[in-house]
C-alpha cells in the first residue's frame, strides 16, 4: 500500500476540515477484526488525553447508514478521526506491519506540516494584533493626556490590574518569567493580545465619549474597563490572561512569516 492511499480515504466536511473514517482506516491498516482496531483507538484516546488535548475534538462518534444488498441499509457505528487522532492510532498500532510503518510516516509528515501551518496562522494574528496595539496605545496615550494624566505608567497599570485580576505590570513580568527588558505585549499570544486590544480601544473610547477629566478618574475608568473585559472572558469560560502561556518574541514570529514567504517564492 502506498502512503497516498491514506490521502485517498481522507474526507473533507462542509467547512473544509479534513477527517478520516475509523472503518476505512482500519481496513487501510489491515485490521480484519474491527474490534481489535478499537483497542488501538482506546490507546490513542488515552495518549490524546495525556497530551492535554480534548478527546472529542479528535474522536467523534457517529452512526452511518451502509447498504447491505437489495436496496436495504443498516446502521453502523463509526468514529470520525482528525489527522492528530490518526497519528496517535498509527503510533499505537502493530509496528511489525509494513503498512503501519507507512502510515506512521504519512501522518507524522502531515501532522508536522499542519503544525507549521497553524504556527504561521498564529504568527500572522500576533503580528497584526501587535501592530494594532501600537496604534491604539498611541491613541490611548493621547486620550489620557487630554484627560490630564501626567504619569502614564500608573494609568497603564490600572488597566493591567483590572484585566489581570489585580496584577500590576511588574507582577505580570514575574508571573510569566519575563525579563525587565522584555515587553509584555511582545510575548503575548493572539488571544491575550486581543483581550488587551479590547481593553485599550474601549478605555480610549470611554475617556473621549464621557470627557473624563483628572488622572485618578481616567485611571479608575481604565481599571473598570479592564475588569469588565476580564469578567467577559470568565463568563465565556476562557482562560484568564495571567494564566495564558508565554510565547516567543514577536520578532521571531515576524522572521518565521518572512521565511515562509521566501519559501513560497522559491517554489514558484
Amino acid at each position: 500500500m502506498s502512503q497516498n492511499q491514506f490521502e485517498t480515504i481522507k474526507r473533507v466536511d462542509n467547512n473544509g476540515a479534513e477527517y478520516w473514517s475509523s472503518r476505512e482506516l482500519a481496513k487501510a491498516l489491515e485490521y480484519s477484526d474491527y474490534r481489535k482496531f478499537l483497542n488501538v483507538v482506546d490507546r490513542a484516546k488515552t495518549a490524546c488525553k495525556n497530551s492535554g488535548e480534548v478527546i472529542h475534538n479528535h474522536f467523534v462518534h457517529k452512526d452511518e447508514m451502509v447498504p447491505i444488498g437489495s436496496g436495504a441499509e443498516r446502521i453502523i457505528d463509526v468514529i470520525y478521526l482528525s489527522r492528530y487522532a490518526c497519528y496517535l492510532i498509527v503510533q499505537n498500532s502493530d509496528p511489525t506491519k509494513v503498512v503501519v510503518a507507512k502510515g506512521q510516516t504519512y501522518f507524522t509528515i502531515q501532522t508536522r506540516r499542519q503544525e507549521k501551518s497553524d504556527t504561521l496562522v498564529e504568527d500572522n494574528k500576533r503580528v497584526f494584533l501587535r501592530e494594532e496595539m501600537k496604534k491604539h496605545n498611541t491613541s490611548l496615550t493621547q486620550a489620557a493626556a487630554m484627560a490630564g494624566v501626567k504619569n502614564y505608567a500608573i494609568f497603564q497599570n490600572f488597566g493591567y490590574k483590572g484585566l489581570y485580576g489585580g496584577h500590576a505590570m511588574q507582577d505580570i513580568h514575574k508571573r510569566k518569567g519575563l525579563a525587565k527588558s522584555q515587553q509584555i505585549l511582545d510575548h503575548m499570544s493572539s488571544e491575550e493580545l486581543a483581550a488587551n486590544l479590547f481593553r485599550a480601544t474601549q478605555t480610549d473610547a470611554k475617556i473621549r465619549r464621557e470627557n473624563i477629566q483628572g488622572e485618578y478618574n481616567a485611571s479608575v475608568a481604565h481599571f473598570e474597563v479592564g475588569r469588565k473585559v476580564r469578567n467577559t472572558i470568565e463568563s465565556l469560560g476562557g482562560t484568564m490572561p495571567e494564566d495564558l502561556p508565554v510565547v516567543d518574541g514577536i520578532s521571531k514570529a515576524q522572521t518565521r512569516i518572512k521565511k515562509a514567504g521566501v519559501v513560497k517564492k522559491l517554489k514558484k
